[in-house]
């Protein structure tokens, strides 16, 4: 029984990791790729492979970095009071 639920416990993670970290549903941009930089302007990307970039473009040799990506913020849900939620 513990063996079985090591190995579903570890598949789990893996297919969780594999959906986080793939990129594979992320549009190629020069801003999130593992081979470039921005630069100090803010407004391009300096790549290994091609040169200066603008952030928005992408090349044959982009590899997605996940922790170059910018998270959404969350949106404000509100300020309420009790008298809101009574009947």
């Amino acid at each position: 029984m513990i063996k079985y639920f090591r190995i579903f416990l570890s598949e789990r993670t893996d297919k969780m990791r594999k959906k986080l970290f793939n990129g594979s549903d992320v549009t190629p941009a020069c801003r999130l790729c593992s081979h470039g930089m921005i630069a100090a302007d803010g407004d391009s990307v300096l790549c290994v492979k091609t040169g200066i970039r603008q952030l928005d473009s992408s090349c044959r040799s982009f590899k997605y970095d996940p922790l170059k990506r910018v998270p959404k913020k969350n949106i404000g849900i509100g300020h309420f009071t009790e008298e809101d939620f009574k009947l």
